[in-house]
């Protein structure tokens, strides 16, 4: 009951009543014309100390209750003291203006702490729910709870595997991004590990159950996100942290200035000068005035704690795909082998023969030669081999297209200068698709991720701001190595399972970085919750990549990040000198009450001058230029 009376009275509607009530109460201290407001039969200041007072106490009495040790010695305690001891001495203004103060540093909190902590079961329904198990040479459609260890599994086209297993039979392409973030399907066949979640996008294959259950990779995905959000700690006012030493301090004070001075009054108007309310309102406006900003350039910060973390930040983690690069697949390299083929002609032959191939990499190159003004005819016969390549018949000239192996099963050797250039592109990364006319190999075409055009100009900014960047990412070390160097990124982690990222992420932790990490997918979630501070890549990114992170980039544009960080650093130090200038007026004003100039009400205007130059200090963040 107290708790939903509490909560009504510190909602924002019932906040202005009390508002306007201690603006109505101001009035007569303003005119000199002190007493009660004349259509009134009451001081208006006690509608104030009403709305704006209990929800103060219920929070100072339920910290005392409930917080273990000093925490239960709050900057709310604090002011329910000087409220009380104002309204002892029959200065209600001064009583209603401290809680009234309280209340708008507990709303523009609220505002800026707000977080949508949504995706943990987006990401639970990828599990498959049910399995296709082979039992006595029959099938039989079973629970994932029911499949144990050594079951025999079959998988079909376009279904996600329901445990982890090893391949006993087939050949197939998996696309495993929700686990390790490869942007290419990767070919799988007899002895190869397959995890829990991913898609058989292929060839029918059967595996064997090795993980099942909660050992499952994509349970251990979820049970580490879990983890690192029960981790991540609310955040606590800056007021709060210092309530262990301001209020026995501030008594002490008060206790001195009577003894001293013989005059209650002023003992009380040093209790009200103390009140920490500018200090209150520090963090929230600064934050909220630096998430406005944020939102018009496209960056969606969820707490005021992200927006802080973020400017303390001096290490950036990246995920590769989806993150530095657009995470889609685009023909690279076109390279001709025979001189009677031109590469434009090469492109158009394998074009034609993978015009009908499901398989990403022949619709890459059918769209790109699409994309350069060629139009691939149809071919007059089709057969796919899943995991190794295409034979086709394109206008009377047999042609494969695959891999090395492939070729080489129908016949068709690779020379000196195809292996010269398979090479030097697996040396970047890249896929390689061999074509081959009438049982000889004519040409090799590659497929790349495309790094964003923003990465290497990020990087120097960042490096600029002496904020060290890292790759962490799930492909493979030669194809992280590529796009490190093309992006200028020197430090590189590469071939990392989702916990492994993790790992990396509390290494550098506990070597005394604060960490930002930055990525986009399902597999990334749990490392952005591990992180001091995470953002998501919103536009392409997964909804539970969004939701596990702190910040998301809504456009994708990578320009955002040095930006970001520049605004996050204005904001901490804004919030740094808004302290500052709080403890400075508060110090003054404890002389000036000694001395016997300040009274109750005149040392709560002053107190809200303070509170006002924060604010102020605060709103001058919205507009300023962050190049």
């Amino acid at each position: 009951m107290l708790k939903k009376l509490s909560d009504f009275l510190a909602g924002l509607p019932m906040t202005i009543v009390a508002g306007a009530f201690l603006l109505l109460d101001l009035v007569p201290h303003l005119t000199g014309s002190l007493g009660s407001v004349p259509f009134l039969p009451f001081d208006p200041a006690w509608i104030t100390v009403f709305i704006s007072g209990i929800p103060l106490l219920y929070l100072a009495v339920w910290r005392i209750v409930h917080n273990p040790g000093m925490s239960k010695i709050s900057s709310a305690l604090l002011i329910s003291i000087a409220m009380f001891a104002a309204i002892a001495i029959g200065d209600l203004f001064a009583a209603g203006e401290v809680a009234f103060i309280m209340a708008i540093g507990a709303l523009l909190e609220d505002a800026t702490v707000r977080r949508a902590q949504k995706g943990l079961e987006q990401l639970i329904r990828l599990a498959p729910a049910k399995g296709r198990r082979i039992l006595n040479g029959k099938e039989e459609l079973i629970p994932t709870e029911e499949i144990h260890r050594g079951d025999v599994l079959r998988i079909l086209p376009g279904e996600a595997f329901p445990v982890d297993g090893i391949i006993l039979c087939g050949e197939t392409s998996v696309d495993q991004s929700i686990v390790t973030g490869e942007s290419l399907p990767v070919d799988k066949g007899e002895g190869d590990e397959v995890f829990c979640g991913t898609v058989n996008r292929f060839g029918s294959v059967d595996i064997s159950a090795t993980k099942v259950g909660e050992d499952s990779s994509l349970q251990k995905l979820i049970r580490l996100v879990q983890e690192a959000e029960n981790r991540q700690a609310p955040m606590q006012r800056i007021a709060d942290r210092c309530a262990s030493w301001l209020v026995p301090v501030s008594l002490l004070t008060a206790v001195i200035a009577y003894l001293a001075t013989q005059n209650i009054v002023t003992a009380v108007t040093i209790l009200v000068v103390v009140c920490p309310c500018a200090l209150v309102l520090a963090t929230p406006t600064a934050v909220m005035a630096a998430i406005g900003q944020a939102t018009k350039h496209g960056v969606i910060i969820k707490s005021g704690e992200a927006l802080e973390k973020m400017g303390k930040a001096d290490t950036i983690a990246f995920d590769k795909t989806g993150t530095l690069t657009y995470g889609r697949l685009d023909v690279s390299d076109v390279i001709s082998v025979d001189p009677s083929v031109s590469e434009e002609n090469l492109l158009f032959l394998a074009a034609c023969a993978e015009s009908r191939s499901e398989h990403p990499l022949g619709k890459a190159i059918t769209a790109f030669a699409c994309k350069r003004g060629l139009k691939p005819v149809s071919p007059d016969a089709f057969r796919m081999e899943a995991g190794k390549g295409i034979a086709a018949t394109v206008q009377n000239h047999r042609l494969l297209c695959g891999n090395e192996k492939f070729l080489s099963q129908n016949g068709v050797l690779s020379g000196p200068s195809v292996r010269t250039a398979l090479e030097k592109l697996q040396a970047q990364g890249k896929a390689a698709v061999l074509v081959a006319k009438d049982q000889t190999c004519i040409g090799v075409i590659a497929l790349s991720d495309v790094l964003r055009p923003q990465a290497k100009e990020m990087v120097s900014r960042l490096s600029g701001m002496h904020t060290r960047t890292v790759l962490l990412t799930g492909d493979h070390k030669k194809a992280a190595d590529y796009f490190a160097g093309q992006a200028g990124i020197s430090e590189v982690r590469a071939e990392l399972l989702p916990e492994e990222k993790v790992t990396n992420i509390e290494t550098l932790r506990r070597e005394g970085r604060r960490v930002c990490m930055i990525g986009d997918g399902v597999n990334d979630a749990p490392a952005l919750k591990s992180a001091d501070v995470s953002i998501a890549m919103g536009s392409m990114g997964s909804d539970i990549a969004i939701d596990a992170a702190d910040i998301a980039l809504m456009s994708d544009d990578l320009s955002a990040i040095p930006y970001l960080k520049r605004l996050s650093d204005a904001t901490v130090a804004t919030i740094r000198a808004s302290i500052t200038l709080s403890m400075c007026i508060n110090a003054a004003a404890v002389v000036l009450s000694f001395m016997e100039v300040l009274t109750p009400t005149t040392g709560a205007l002053v107190h809200n001058a303070g509170s006002c130059f924060v604010v102020l200090m605060a709103a001058l963040l919205y507009d300023r230029k962050f190049e």
